[in-house]
């Protein structure tokens, strides 16, 4: 490619040229990305597509360079550079260096550049010979964590992008909740928007477009995962059974399945499911929840709780929505338990069943119930025996029932429990 050409479409993606940002801020992900930054190391933003990858590591060079001129952003999606290789990353860096004149310490952001081949030979060199700061963004399902680590030598650090919270989601429709009479004011609203946030989930451009958009774009999303990021990562030829699967995953959130049980239903090879469930998993379109065991090898055998990366795509494919309500509820509460980073399992005995094991190092932190409704004093009933049980075994004292609209803190056979409603636990306010 000509220089010039090379120019014309770097001027269309940089602050130093013509690119304006209208995007809002996550300032959580900002935060942590600003301390990543200052390890000094190459660092790798990732997470399922569209969760807002790209616009966040722009962002952070809006309001963290002073020079417009000190940072170069160039995204390989762009239709417009052909011949994708490493002299025309090196052609690309020199033709930055001659016509904007950086600074000696500037920051360089690679936007889906795993699609050049030995990409890894130009991030080092930046990083390393040219001491630039050096951010990389891109879709778990290109290059898996070990990947990054063999091929960058180690010399990196990963900040996984989630679609949005729901705390995000309220911001994205100018509702900032700041204290407690903030939430009292606007309990209503945020009861509101918590239904839409069950039915079409957390993708920030989702969340933006109307009502009779929502649907199409989170096709094209299932689309692309489905096909971009799984099919064509894997080379997989049974893309109807590929799609079945995923189907049946999403259709059924928040269940215990087996890889036996489901290979009946999808008519694969138990191998084949195996395979099939693990790309899902590095594509970040569906997880495992194992249960907990002292024992890996039962941990293994045992069957998982299956979760969506987003319940929008789950309610795209089953067409259900209020029957399935205690299913939604508790796979937002394993995203946003995912999103903190907690080790989590399920916990099962013969008769009772705990949601949530939360582990902290060697020992149990927190059991976590979730339902949508306790009115039903059979299912209230169900949900302590699990805990109060869960809690003499594991010997873990901090009990929690997440629901719908129930706030309380009981006594229950020597131990306290505590009722969290849905909305205040998702924004961390609690009694």
């Amino acid at each position: 490619m000509k220089k010039d050409e090379i120019l014309k479409i770097l001027i269309d993606w940089n602050f130093w040229g013509n690119y304006k940002d209208e995007s809002i801020e996550r300032e959580e992900y900002l935060e942590k990305l600003k301390s990543l930054m200052k390890t000094g190391e190459i660092v790798v933003v990732k997470g399922v597509r569209r969760a807002g990858k790209s616009t966040l590591t722009t962002r952070f060079i809006k309001e963290n360079v002073k020079r417009k001129e000190d940072s170069l952003i160039v995204n390989f999606e762009d239709p417009r550079f052909r011949d994708l290789n490493l002299n025309l990353l090196n052609k690309i860096y020199e033709v930055y260096l001659e016509e904007v004149q950086p600074k000696e310490k500037h920051f360089v952001v690679l936007d889906e550049v795993q699609v050049i081949e030995k990409w890894e030979k130009f991030a080092r060199y930046l990083s390393e010979a040219k001491k630039v700061h050096v951010l990389i963004t891109g879709s778990s399902s290109k290059l898996l964590s070990e990947e990054y680590s063999t091929l960058l030598s180690g010399r990196h650090v990963d900040l996984e992008i989630f679609p949005l919270s729901f705390k995000e989601f309220l911001i994205f429709k100018n509702i900032f909740i700041k204290n407690k009479i903030d939430l009292i004011k606007q309990e209503f609203k945020i009861k509101n928007l918590l239904k839409e946030y069950l039915n079409f989930g957390g993708f920030p451009k989702v969340v933006l477009v109307n009502e009779k958009e929502k649907r199409s774009v989170l096709e094209s999303y299932f689309r692309d995962i489905l096909i971009k990021d799984v099919q064509k990562r894997f080379n997989i030829r049974e893309v109807e059974k590929l799609e079945t699967l995923a189907k049946y995953y999403l259709t059924n959130i928040s269940t215990l399945q087996s890889y036996n049980k489901v290979k009946n239903f999808v008519k694969l090879s138990l191998d084949t499911v195996e395979r099939f469930s693990k790309y899902f998993e590095i594509a970040r379109l569906i997880f495992f929840l194992p249960k907990f065991s002292f024992s890996l090898k039962e941990q293994i055998l045992n069957p998982k709780k299956v979760y969506s990366i987003d319940l929008g795509l789950k309610n795209l494919i089953s067409f259900k929505f209020s029957g399935d309500l205690g299913r939604l509820i508790e796979n937002l509460v394993f995203l946003e338990l995912l999103r903190n980073k907690k080790e989590l399992y399920y916990w099962k005995s013969q008769k009772e069943e705990v949601d949530f094991i939360i582990k902290k190092e060697n020992r149990i932190e927190q059991l976590i119930q979730v339902c949508y409704s306790l009115e039903n004093e059979k299912t209230k009933e169900r949900e302590i025996n699990g805990l109060l049980r869960a809690s003499d075994e594991l010997k873990c004292k901090n009990l929690l029932v997440i629901s719908w609209d129930y706030e309380a803190e009981g006594e229950f056979k020597g131990k306290k429990i505590k009722f969290i409603p849905l909305w205040k636990w998702l924004l961390k306010f609690t009694m």
